[in-house]
């Protein structure tokens, strides 16, 4: 029986269980997936002697409501987390509506229905017992070879903690403290790594890293939702081959990348505003102090109201030969109350749900380039060429993490705005960048007090002037470091 189908006897055997009749729910295919009408679903959520559930929504609105048993889901349009009394849940696909109907992805039966009929059948005079805790098992292992590095991404079931055991010249020893279940063994042979497996060891995990020939240097890091550990195993540099300290070429022309256009008009705030327009007029501000005073030349991915693709934005950087890119978007949550900026670098492993979220909604994009025809049937070849656009970037990761940091400390300290911090995400127009990249969110339209700050022209020059003055500070340590590593005396390698 495959895990798909195990997984949808069980949400009957389940359901069945708790007096739901399961009816025969029509699907609908929406983006290639199969979506289920959230009202019809509603209508079948019902046990003897309960009321069936109720959805609470228009056709034109942002948010939707499902009321069954005294708890309350609450749906975003595009979004692809769902807050069960106020707790998030994480769908396979985000929330659509279509023609005026909310539709809800089928992971939506399983993941979010289960707890509705639970607490429709059981009633307010219900007596609950506390569940004993699930043991944490290994959920996968991901490995990906990059130019410079190998990564290492265990994902388990719930968060466990590590210790690095040994690194002997062999091998790697990484203790997964309070993982309970699961193994793993794959061949690797990159070059660097040889094996990667996960073997039990008392009642941890001990994850084993192989290497074929001299051992590297690891870094970990343990990141959420879902909980995971990232190890990057690097090669060792031997001394004898530092011939030369990097050279560092100076910094001529920066590109800088008005999110959204045309058709495309982003995100739009309560009275109005614009995504679109809005970071047009900061982007503009942007380039005339950077052309002004820096220096450098600054090129524009558009200058005026019109649709540019997400490749074509990266395409023309790289085209023009282009030593940083910047692109400039504005926020949205469906949470008025949310605020501040935050920055961007990729990463195919994204810092939480959060940045996947706003990853999600940047990439969306790609949808509206479907429809004018331009990629039409290219869904598969999409796929492809953003892993290897994520291949290419990772030897720009460190200095696109580095120019994230500059930019964002400036904005923050000179806004005096909320700091959402730095985070790394899987953005596609960062993908095609054969340079350091990042993607500002330089406040929330969709927040009442931010969007009327964000109509203020005076508030755009300061945004303006706060992104300058991060690109000037960073500009100003690439310069040191060139002179640095040009002052250096060559090294004469014995032999």
């Amino acid at each position: 029986m495959s895990a798909r189908l195990l997984a949808g006897t069980l949400i009957v055997l389940l359901l069945a269980s708790t007096g739901w009749a399961v009816p025969p729910l029509p699907t609908v295919t929406h983006d290639g997936r199969s979506y289920v009408e959230l009202t019809r679903l509603a209508a079948s959520i019902q046990t003897k002697g309960s009321s069936p559930a109720k959805v609470v929504a228009t056709p034109a609105s942002t948010r939707a409501q499902l009321r069954a048993g005294g708890k309350v889901v609450t749906l975003t349009r595009n979004w692809a987390q769902v807050l069960v009394d106020g707790k998030p849940v994480l769908l396979d696909a985000p929330v659509r509506v279509r023609q005026g109907v909310w539709l809800v992805p089928e992971s939506f039966v399983g993941r979010v229905v289960p707890t509705l009929i639970a607490a429709t059948a059981a009633g307010p005079t219900s007596v609950r017992f506390a569940a004993a805790p699930a043991e944490v098992g290994l959920e996968d292992v991901r490995v990906r070879s990059y130019p410079s590095f190998t990564r290492i991404v265990v994902e388990t079931s719930a968060a466990v903690t590590y210790r690095i055991e040994s690194s002997g010249p062999r091998e790697a020893r990484v203790r997964l403290i309070g993982l309970g279940s699961g193994a793993h063994n794959q061949e690797i042979g990159d070059g660097l790594i040889a094996e990667v497996r996960v073997d039990r060891s008392g009642a941890d995990g001990v994850l084993r890293v192989v290497y074929e020939g001299t051992a590297g240097t690891i870094r970990a890091i343990t990141l959420a939702d879902p909980p995971r550990i990232v190890l990057d195993v690097a090669p060792p540099v031997d001394p004898g081959q530092r011939e030369s300290r990097e050279q560092l070429a100076p910094l001529k022309t920066i590109v800088l990348d008005a999110g959204h256009g045309g058709h495309d008009s982003g995100a739009t705030g309560p009275t109005g505003l614009m995504e679109k327009d809005l970071v047009l007029d900061v982007t503009r501000r942007v380039a005339k102090l950077v052309e002004a005073r820096l220096g450098l030349k600054v090129l524009l991915t558009r200058d005026s109201d019109n649709f540019v693709t997400l490749r074509d934005r990266t395409s023309f950087a790289n085209r023009q030969h282009a030593d940083l890119f910047v692109s400039i978007h504005a926020n949205a949550h469906r949470e008025a109350a949310a605020d501040g900026v935050e920055t961007y670098f990729l990463s195919s492993e994204a810092t939480d749900s959060t940045a996947r979220q706003v990853a999600a909604l940047e990439n969306g994009v790609v949808q509206l380039e479907q429809s004018t025809g331009r990629a039409s049937g290219q869904g598969q070849v999409d796929i492809v060429k953003a892993i290897l656009w994520d291949l290419a970037q990772s030897e720009f990761q460190v200095e696109s993490s580095r120019l994230a940091e500059v930019v964002h400390d400036s904005m923050t300290q000179s806004l005096r705005i909320s700091n959402r911090g730095v985070k790394q995400a899987g953005f596609y127009v960062l993908g095609g960048a054969a340079m350091p990249a990042i993607l500002l969110e330089i406040g929330f339209v969709t927040n009442p007090r931010e969007e009327r700050k964000l109509k203020d022209t005076k508030y755009r020059d300061e945004i303006a002037r706060a992104v300058f003055a991060g690109l000037a500070e960073y500009k100003r340590a690439w310069d040191q470091r060139a002179r640095a590593a040009a002052e250096t005396p060559t090294v004469t390698r014995k032999r």
